[in-house]
């Protein structure tokens, strides 16, 4: 059961603050992995991690924000702290359903994005790290970005990460009569290609598994080669322009190819680097990373900003509907635990009165029954409805003194008992007097005194 105490807490090594090799040192070699990792603290309850090439995030979920804090900062032990931000429980709600609604992109409103966040729940489910907190704040941030692109124009005219880098391209060293090489062929792979078929003659795409490369050229318009990495280094020598984004742990491009390749223009879209840091140092090459787009993305960031805002104002209406479906849910567990208990003990109580009405006298007929089963549980829905009432206001206001107090108090459930004569109104006087008249004195009288 999740109780009223726990939180998310967050943490964010993204573009917003952070440089490439920061976000590559925030990053597991998995989401699973990391996910994995996180739940073996144990502060956390529940654990989220979203890894994309321009952010590294890990959410969890704790009894208390220090614990979770704890096990975050030793997540991202490799990351300056400059480059960390800190989410408290709120504001990692709010960061998540702004994260899938593309406001905390590099490309604002990018597509990209949303699809990522639902591979990551995905990755976190299959690691065992979703719970109730983190099911119903991930599944809403999901729902918000849907929301934005459907209601609004944020993604309008998108450029992805790819077409950025072509615009780069474009920028600084122009695309006329040049040949394209792509390396990789996932999304931002496919993407970038596309873009640069737009302007390139010839586009030469290699990737690991080549059918996936004869894909993405089977979608070019422009003359196009699919070949594995392999051949990568004899492309490059071909390429005047290339754009990297694979998912490899190893560099793709190292020093020694980019060196025989002569005059080249390289954009690096990969998260780790697909290019050696030490090629940069080489005369005849230009290398460019996603610390670079920054600027190029500024213009779409302002024709956007309108739409923005009224994505904006679609998470605050959201993240007010999250808080207070949390807030109910958490009352309603202590609810819950209550009627749970009081519901035995009515059982028990109700027995024992009947059995005691039976004991030497004729049975209880269907209609006494009856009665005695309309008034048990009218007793109990009285008894239980001011503190119903108390425990659902706590919960808007708040206040979960009382409801952890509750907590202590009801979970696992009331135990049954003996019978308190000031819980029940009017005391023996509530019970129908056909039916009164009828039990033992001595049961009437332990209804009267609380006494077994």
């Amino acid at each position: 059961m999740t109780t009223a105490t726990e939180i998310v807490v967050g943490a964010s090594v993204s573009h917003s603050r952070a440089d490439v090799a920061a976000i590559e040192a925030a990053c597991a070699d998995s989401q699973r992995a990391a996910v994995r990792d996180l739940l073996e603290a144990p502060a956390v309850s529940e654990a989220f991690v979203l890894q994309t090439c321009n952010r590294a995030e890990a959410y969890v979920v704790a009894a208390e924000e220090t614990g979770g804090r704890e096990t975050l900062s030793d997540h991202l032990a490799a990351v300056d702290d400059d480059a960390i931000r800190e989410l408290g429980h709120e504001a990692s709600l709010r960061h998540l359903m702004r994260v899938a609604c593309g406001l905390e992109s590099l490309v604002l409103g990018e597509d990209q994005v949303i699809g990522q966040v639902r591979a990551a729940y995905e990755d976190a489910r299959a690691a065992g790290g979703i719970g109730p907190t983190l099911d119903d704040a991930v599944l809403k941030a999901l729902h918000v970005g849907e929301r934005a692109r459907e209601e609004t124009a944020i993604n309008e005219g998108a450029v992805s990460l790819g077409s950025a880098a072509v615009r780069l391209l474009r920028a600084e060293r122009g695309l006329e009569g040049a040949t394209a090489l792509v390396v990789g062929a996932g999304e931002i792979a496919r993407l970038a290609a596309r873009s640069v078929a737009a302007a390139a003659d010839r586009v030469i795409v290699a990737n690991r598994t080549v059918p996936h490369a004869e894909h993405v050229v089977g979608e070019l318009s422009v003359d196009g080669t699919a070949v594995g990495l392999d051949a990568v280094p004899a492309a490059v020598e071909t390429a005047d322009v290339v754009i990297t984004a694979t998912a490899s742990d190893d560099h793709v491009l190292d020093r020694d190819t980019l060196e025989a390749a002569g005059e080249t223009f390289v954009v690096d879209l990969a998260r780790p680097r697909d290019v050696a840091p030490d090629a940069a140092g080489l005369e005849a090459v230009d290398v460019r990373d996603l610390d670079a787009l920054k600027s190029v993305t500024e213009a779409t960031r302002r024709r956007r900003r309108e739409a923005a805002e009224r994505v904006e104002a679609m998470v605050d209406e959201e993240f007010d509907r999250l808080l207070s479906q949390y807030k109910r849910k958490r009352a309603d567990e202590v609810i819950a635990a209550m009627y749970e208990g009081a519901e035995r003990v009515k059982d028990q109580q109700l027995h024992t009165a009947i059995a005691r009405l039976e004991a030497g006298h004729d049975d209880v007929t269907d209609h006494e029954r009856e009665v005695l089963e309309s008034m048990a549980d009218a007793l109990v829905g009285q008894l239980l409805s001011p503190p119903t009432r108390r425990l659902r206001e706590a919960a808007e206001n708040d206040d979960w003194t009382t409801i952890n107090t509750a907590l202590q108090l009801f979970e696992p459930g009331l135990e049954p008992g003996r019978v308190d004569a000031e819980s029940l109104p009017d005391g023996p006087d509530a019970i129908p007097e056909e039916v009164r008249e009828r039990m033992p004195d001595a049961v009437v009288e332990q209804l009267r005194t609380g006494e077994d």
